[in-house]
Formats: C-alpha cells, structure tokens, sequence
C-alpha cells in the first residue's frame, strides 16, 4: 500500500495492518507527520503539531511492537489520531481558539482522552477550533482558520472544524471532536465524514462535571461508520462522580455495526417546521429516505418542532461565554456581542427550566418512530468569511438559522450521526442526519452501517490533498 493509500484507508485496517507487522507503529506515524508538513500550512487543520511527543511514543511503541505478544496489544496500538484544541492533553498547548493562550500548557488530561491513548493511540496534536467552541466555522481571530478540503474557500464547519478537515484530507485516519449544537455532526456534514454525537453520559467528562449543562458532549469523527463505533467503544464509559451515565452494551457498538438493525420506523422531514430548509439539503434527505426505503424500513413524513428553541439556547451559551472569565477585549466581535447577553443567574435557570420541557416534548415525538431523518444543516456550505462584514446580531442570526437541525438533540441527549449524502453542484458535500431514541446509540450506528454498505461514500477523496 502506497503512504497516500495508507493515510487514508481507515483506523482500524491499520490497527490490523500494526498487528500483523506489515508496518510499525513508526512508519505510519511517519505518513502523518509528513502529510501534516505538506498540507496543514494551506489548510490549518492542526493548530499545534506534536511531532517530538508522537515520534517519542511511536519509536517506544515500535520497541514495544517488536519485543512482545502483538496479540496482547491495545485495539489502535500505534494508530495516530488528533485531539480537538478545547480538550486539554497534559504537556501540549490548549488554546481553545483563543491566540491569548497561545502558550497556555495543560496540567491535566481528560478521562476519556486518557482511555483514547490507553486505546494505544499515538497523539499527534491538537485540531483548531473556533473561538469558545462557540461558532459553526473555525476563523479564530488571530490564528489560522481552517478550511475545507474539498475547495479551500469554503468552511469545513465548526467547532471541530480542524478535526474534520484533518480527517477529510488524509491527515489522521480518525479525529476526536465535541458537539454542543453540532459541533461534531455540522464539520463532518461540511468535509464528507461520519460524525457521532452519542447519548448524554455515553461518554465521560471528568474530571469535570459536565460541559454547557449537558448539551455538550465529546464524539469521533471518521471516514466509516465502523471507525465511528470502534471509536465510541474506546471513549465510553462512566467514571465515579459523573452526573449522567449510560451502561456499555454487552455487545461492543463496533460487533453490532455487522449486525442489520430491525425493521424501523422511521420519520422524514425534508421538512422542519417554520425553518427555510435549503432544496439541495431537501433533496439530500429524499435520496437518503429512498434508500432507506430499499433496505425494508418503514418511512413516514415528520417532525417535532424546534422553533422555541433558539432563546434558550442562546442564553445558556451566552452565560457559558461570560463564565470562562476571558477579558472581553481577547473576544471576536461576535463572542464579546453573546457574552454581553448573558443574563442573571435567575435567567439562565429560567432558560434551563425551558428547555428540559421543551426536550420532553422533542423526545414524545419519538414514542411513535424509531428514527428521524432530517438535513445536517439547513442549507449547503458556507464560504470561509462569509458572514465577516455582518453585526454580531446579524451573524447569530444567520449561524441560527444555518445549524438549526443539530442543537435540538444536544438540549434532549439523544444520538445523533452525520452522514456523507453525495455533492452538491459546487463539487461539496451534502449530508444528513439520523436520531435515535434516547440511549439507542447502536442502532443509529447499525443503521448508518446499513446507509454506508449502499453507498460507498469511503471511496471519496478531496482534490486538493490526495497527493
């Protein structure tokens, strides 16, 4: 296999190919880093490279590869991958897109980031994000932004817009990125990658509590839905103290990817209540509902309706902003606008209370359907700048509008998965989106499996970085 081929062939063929000693955890570690050095300059998908830190754990790797029982080995020994830049790695730079701590260095490391370099994954850096994790595109002031591989004047997304433009551009084989209202899901819509935000307390935060009350989550971004599920098994877990958890299955998320779902019901909503739903993405969902409907589901027409929810949500963002401390002149225009608009603590429950009833009312809909088919995002891509010149009021505005399909599920914890749903006429991605009911995070992966066996979207390459 050539490095091209390799870079981009998926996490767990190069677990295998490690195992069986057709590469050293070295070599591959080589690819990356040599991948990173050519392309990461145009497309600021790593906003800090960690090449001594991974050459170090790689060449131990490889001595530990030579000497021992290769059977006995973690899953993804030897595999590199990324972290998402608001996740602190102990030793590395956590900017959280912030150039005011450009040289702040992490003291600790995460629970479920400890489990993925337990999982025998080698670090290679850190993936840019937008300022706060707050916007849908990743244009932190005064740091690089991140661009879409598949045409660089275009956003890959955001907030894990460097993890999916890394991933997408055979820069790491898989990526780990946060949602709080698609943060996962929107970049890997935008750059052709599955992206998986699991149930709420499928996936540990400690040692903190929780991130933005709940909505927020960590979640994987791939090329197949397999990696996707190989990846949650390696992050999930419950750890003492957490607030929310789920049980593991007794079967792995990834032996049930190789199992067909049953029959579903599902609902499709090419559709959303009073929200402007884009044709091209309407067009994406009515492919993507045929397809279904070839595999034997149910198909109906629905929705819930989520056209409360953008208040709440944006009081509870806005008061998340004005809780981080950061001096409002290190702030975007549009951070300093949201944290003006942080209200009283009297508020902000208010906002919590509204949305935990407007959630309930989300998930009812679900009594009757097993799943719900609905666009990523309301309409295709957006430029990188696009919305530069608009007021901050104007620009939240439109970011509303945009994402709208993806903070729903954030404010009710139910899964959710970003699939690749062809391209549109500029030669982008188009995507769509498959909820679960609460705490059925293996069947929307087993659906996704069925979905990625029809149509071989793994195969797709952007233009700009195949070399």
């Amino acid at each position: 296999m050539n490095p091209t081929d390799l870079a981009f062939s998926s996490a767990l063929d190069q677990a295998a190919l490690i195992r069986s000693g057709e590469i050293s955890p070295l070599e591959l570690t080589q690819v990356y880093l040599d991948r990173i050095a050519r392309h990461n300059d145009r497309l600021g998908a790593y906003i800090t490279v960690a090449e001594e830190r991974a050459i170090k754990t790689a060449k131990q790797q490889n001595e530990q590869w030579s000497q021992g029982d290769r059977a006995a080995l973690p899953p993804f020994f030897g595999v590199p991958m990324p972290i998402k830049d608001l996740a602190p790695v102990a030793g590395l730079p956590c900017m959280r897109g912030l150039a005011a701590l450009r040289d702040r260095i992490a003291e600790y490391t995460p629970a479920h980031v400890q489990a993925i370099e337990a999982a025998g994954f080698n670090l290679l850096g850190k993936t840019s994000t937008s300022e706060l994790g707050s916007m849908p595109f990743t244009e932190p002031m005064g740091l690089p932004s991140a661009r879409n591989p598949w045409h660089l004047d275009y956003t890959p997304g955001g907030s894990s817009g460097g993890a999916a433009a890394a991933v997408a551009a055979g820069l790491a084989p898989l990526a780990h990125g946060s949602d709080g209202g698609g943060s996962v899901r929107g970049p890997a819509g935008c750059c052709g990658l599955v992206g998986f935000k699991p149930s709420r307390g499928r996936i540990s935060q400690a040692p903190e509590g929780e991130h933005l009350m709940g909505l927020a989550t960590p979640g994987p971004l791939t090329r197949t839905v397999r990696d996707a599920a190989a990846l949650l098994d390696v992050m999930a877990g419950y750890v003492l103290g957490d607030p929310y958890w789920l049980p593991n299955p007794e079967t792995s998320f990834l032996e049930q990817t190789q199992q067909a779902p049953p029959h579903l019901k599902i609902a499709v909503a090419s559709e959303i209540p009073h929200w402007p739903i884009h044709r091209d993405c309407q067009a994406a969902v009515e492919r993507t509902a045929e397809q279904l409907g070839q595999l034997g589901h149910e198909l109906g027409v629905g929705c819930p309706d989520f056209s409360d929810l953008a208040a709440p949500f944006q009081q509870i963002f806005a008061s998340a902003i004005a809780a981080t401390g950061v001096p409002p002149e290190a702030l975007s225009p549009i951070n300093r606008w949201l944290m003006e608009q942080a209200g009283t603590a009297a508020e902000l429950w208010q906002s919590m209370a509204q949305l935990r009833f407007l959630s309930r009312q989300i998930v009812g809909f679900f009594a009757d359907w097993d799943i719900l088919l609905l666009p990523t995002y309301a309409h295709p891509i957006i430029k990188i700048g696009e919305w530069a010149d608009r007021s901050p009021e104007e620009t939240f505005e439109a970011v509303s509008r945009w994402v709208m399909p993806c903070p729903p599920f954030n404010a009710t914890g139910q899964p959710a998965i970003s699939l690749p749903a062809g391209f549109d006429e500029r030669g982008l991605p188009m995507s769509v989106q498959l909820v679960g009911k609460p705490g059925a995070d293996a069947q929307v992966l087993q659906l996704a499996a069925q979905l990625e066996g029809l149509e071989g979207w793994t195969q797709h390459r952007p233009p700009e970085t195949v070399s």
